[in-house]
């Protein structure tokens, strides 16, 4: 029997890893995701464990789970939304996240059925407010690249679920316009949960607070959350915040934290850091300058490196080739030039039209977008300057047994700052 209720055991915990790594990777989850069902399963140890160790709510619908997953940093604009895949894929911009709250505002006050032109129509209108023709936010259906936005918008929102196409094709309206209209279902509910904040906006427009200081302001005070002022809550916002910090970047830097921050992550590392491995399957890694959740399986992150593919190859190549130069980094123009050498070099494995004259800028700063999302560098002004972690990429030259006497001699060249993250309790 006791055999028998450890198997149990085990199984139970790793289905609520699996369940845990799905929401994270993907916080809206309808009733057709494989992963739905563990979810359901195991909602209510799954809603303690993100209420106590991040902050977060899991809200669990009839046909879909929403993790209300807010981001440790609303600056962070290295990880925009997405849609597509490979050479199709189309990233978002502030026009296209503009676009996307119309539409919505737009779909919370429309029928349960539209088409894609009355959706580009309600955008046209939108848009002629004052307050958004003011700063240059345009948009008609006239300009195919105007309906190229208002394409990639929608079809975020059918991955998310809020339109399910009921007749017609988007690349028919792309070409054709209003002749090749699309019609589609709106799931209300679905839509509903998209928004999250720690207080609604009609709220916040009841206590005056979106009454001047511009739009950080109003941000910051959508996202604020009451702490009480006690040494355990405090605390509990300590650890949320970490905690979401460590689940959402690839690494994060000592320098980077409060001295609030780095005490508590150096007093209750060894202790965090289990409990998010264990729940998680996510692997710590500590050095001097930061640490890491690492995840094997790569299931967790929307950017590898390595990777297939021209831009795979691409960011490997920038990657090695940044990690040799000093704290100061380089210029875009340098690096494009080393893109424009990499083209001749490699023409015969690139695609073609990675390789053509004038494509060098394009593929230069989606290599370096790329390894910025990786935490691997940072951009200041018109420079790329590299970060602590891109050194796993720096290439050394291989040892020989001739070798070791010399190296034996001379100062260690270990890495001197590596520690068993558990080791501290």
């Amino acid at each position: 029997m006791d055999a028998l209720s450890d198997t149990l055991e085990r199984q139970r915990l790793e289905e609520q890893r699996l369940a845990l790594r799905a929401l994270l990777a993907r916080p809206l989850l309808r009733g057709d995701d494989t992963a739905f069902p563990l979810v359901r399963r195991h909602a209510a140890p799954l809603r303690d464990w993100l209420a106590r160790e991040v902050g977060w709510h899991l809200q669990c619908e009839r046909d879909f789970v929403r993790l209300h997953k807010r981001p440790a940093d609303s600056h962070d604009a290295t990880r925009p939304a997405r849609v597509g895949r490979g050479a199709q894929r189309k990233t978002f911009n502030r026009r296209r996240y503009a676009l996307f709250c119309l539409l919505l505002a737009d779909l919370e006050r429309g029928d349960s059925q539209i088409t894609l032109g009355r959706l580009g129509e309600g955008l046209g209108q939108a848009v002629a407010d004052p307050a958004l023709a003011e700063p240059g936010l345009a948009f008609t259906l006239d300009h195919q690249e105007a309906r190229r936005d208002l394409v990639v918008v929608v079809r975020l929102l059918m991955e998310l679920g809020v339109l399910v196409r009921v007749a017609g094709d988007e690349e028919q309206f792309l070409r054709r316009g209003l002749e090749g209209d699309v019609l589609y279902d709106v799931d209300r509910r679905v839509m509903s949960a998209l928004l999250v904040t720690a207080r609604g906006p009609s709220l916040l427009a009841l206590e005056g607070g979106d009454r001047g200081g511009g739009l950080e302001a109003r941000l910051h005070a959508l996202a604020e959350t009451f702490v009480p002022d006690t040494p355990e809550g405090r605390n509990r916002e300590l650890r949320h915040r970490l905690a979401r910090r460590l689940l959402d970047d690839p690494v994060v830097y000592w320098q980077e934290l409060d001295e609030h921050e780095a005490a508590y992550l150096t007093n209750q590392r060894g202790v965090m850091l289990r409990r998010l491995q264990q729940a998680t399957g996510l692997v710590p890694e500590v050095r001097a300058e930061g640490v890491a959740l690492v995840d094997p399986d790569g299931e967790l992150t929307d950017e590898k490196i390595p990777a297939e593919g021209t831009e795979g190859h691409l960011a490997l190549l920038m990657a090695e080739r940044l990690a040799s130069v000093g704290a100061e980094g380089v210029s875009l123009d340098e690096a494009e030039t080393w893109v424009q050498g990499w083209q001749h070099d490699f023409r015969r494995y690139w695609r073609k039209a990675a390789c053509e004259p004038g494509a060098a800028y394009g593929l230069c700063r989606q290599a370096i977008s790329r390894l910025a999302a990786l935490r691997l560098v940072s951009r200041r002004d018109n420079r790329v300057v590299p970060l602590p972690a891109l050194g796993r990429f720096r290439v050394q030259s291989a040892r020989t047994p001739d070798d070791h006497g010399a190296h034996d001699a001379g100062p260690s060249h270990r890495q001197p700052d590596l520690a068993d993250p558990l080791s501290d309790e």
